[in-house]
C-alpha cells in the first residue's frame, strides 16, 4: 500500500505524520505517479507552521519526480511509462505515490535522473525567473544574493556565471563562503562577520548593486535596502527568518527611488508555454553540465521529521531530497 506524511494540526515537525495512504484511480484531468525522489524545501515548512494555510488534514510537499502509472480519461499529451517532474499545489509531494492534476507535469529528460529532478525543479525555476523574468540584467552587472550556498543559491550563481552576471553573495559561515565560491560566486560576506552593506559599498565603489535577491525576509530586508544603488530593485522571494518587515514607502524615495517586489513561482510558470521555455533552459544547462545540482543531504520519508529539523536549523548546504 501507498504511503504519505500528512499533517492534522499545524505545528513544529512532530506534526507530520507517516502513515498508510489510499490513492485510487485519476479521474478527467489527472494522472496517477510513482515518486522515485521528492524535493525538501523550506517552503514545506511555512505549510506546515501554518504561514501558508491549508485546509485540514493535510498532505506535505510540492515537488517530485517520477513514473507516471495511469492518467485520467481524455488526457491528451502523457502516458502510463513517461518521466516526469513537477513543482506546485496541491500538497502530497511526501508519498510513494499520488493522484494530481496533469497540469503541473513538465516532461523529463532521459538525460537528468529522478533525484537530481527533485532537487532543482522548485529551485531551478525559481532561478530561471529571477534571472530571467524579474530585471533586465546583462552581461557585467552586480548582483547581491542572500543564502548563496543555499539550493537556489548555488544554482543562481552558476547560472549567472553563464549570463556574464558577477554575485556578492552572503552566508553565515566560512564553510559555506567555500561552497559559494565554488559554485562561482565572485565575493562572499560572511554576515556574522562583516557588515554586509558596508562591504557591498566597499565592492561596488560605493554605488551599491541594481538588485539585491533576498530569500531570508525579515532580518534581512532593512539591510538589502541600504545596498541597492540609486532606483535599485529589491526582490523578496523568501521568509527564511519570518514575515517580511513593513516598508515605509517614502523610506524608498529617500534611499534612492527605490523598488521592491515580492514574487510567486507559481506567477511565472502558470502559463504553459512560458513554463517549457524556463524549464527546456533549466535541463539544458544542467544536461550540458554547466549547471550541476549539489545534493548533500538525502533523506527517506518516513523521516520527514529530521529532515524539517535540519532544514529550520540552518545547517543544510545546497539541496535536499527524499528518496522513495
Amino acid at each position: 500500500m501507498a504511503r504519505a506524511v500528512r499533517f492534522y494540526e499545524t505545528g513544529g515537525p512532530e506534526v507530520m505524520k507517516w502513515e498508510a495512504a489510499e490513492v485510487g484511480e485519476p479521474g478527467p484531468g489527472e494522472v496517477r505517479i510513482t515518486h522515485h525522489a521528492v524535493g525538501l524545501n523550506f517552503a514545506d515548512t511555512y505549510f506546515r507552521t501554518g504561514y501558508y494555510p491549508s485546509p485540514m488534514p493535510a498532505g506535505m510537499g510540492v515537488e517530485g519526480a517520477g513514473v507516471i502509472t495511469a492518467v485520467g480519461a481524455g488526457l491528451d499529451g502523457f502516458h502510463p511509462g513517461d518521466r516526469v517532474t513537477y513543482t506546485g499545489s496541491p500538497l502530497g509531494a511526501y508519498s510513494t505515490e499520488r493522484v494530481m492534476p496533469a497540469s503541473h507535469l513538465i516532461a523529463l529528460p532521459d538525460t537528468i535522473e529522478f533525484d537530481t529532478a527533485a532537487a532543482m525543479t522548485m529551485r531551478g525555476l525559481t532561478t530561471a525567473y529571477l534571472l530571467r523574468r524579474i530585471w533586465p540584467l546583462s552581461a557585467g552587472d552586480t548582483v547581491l544574493l542572500h543564502a548563496a550556498a543555499g539550493g537556489v543559491g548555488l544554482i543562481f550563481t552558476q547560472w549567472a556565471r553563464l549570463l556574464g552576471i558577477k554575485v556578492i553573495g552572503t552566508v553565515s559561515s566560512q564553510r559555506k563562503a567555500q561552497v559559494a565560491r565554488e559554485h562561482g560566486c565572485d565575493d562572499v560576506i560572511v554576515y556574522t562577520e562583516e557588515d554586509v552593506a558596508q562591504r557591498v559599498r566597499e565592492l561596488t565603489a560605493g554605488e551599491g548593486v541594481p538588485v539585491v535577491f533576498d530569500s531570508i525576509g525579515q532580518s534581512t530586508v532593512p539591510t538589502s535596502l541600504d545596498c541597492l544603488s540609486r532606483r535599485g530593485l529589491l526582490v523578496c522571494f523568501g521568509t527564511a527568518s519570518g514575515p517580511i518587515p513593513p516598508i515605509d514607502a517614502f523610506s524608498l524615495a529617500a534611499k534612492g527611488s527605490l523598488y521592491v517586489t515580492r514574487p510567486a513561482l507559481a506567477d511565472y510558470i502558470a502559463d504553459p508555454a512560458e513554463r517549457a521555455e524556463l524549464a527546456a533552459e533549466l535541463f539544458g544547462h544542467v544536461a550540458a553540465g554547466d549547471i550541476t545540482i549539489d545534493i548533500n543531504q538525502r533523506y527517506s520519508l518516513d523521516d520527514a521529521v529530521t529532515a524539517h529539523r535540519d532544514l529550520e536549523a540552518g545547517t543544510s548546504v545546497g539541496s535536499s531530497v527524499f528518496t522513495c
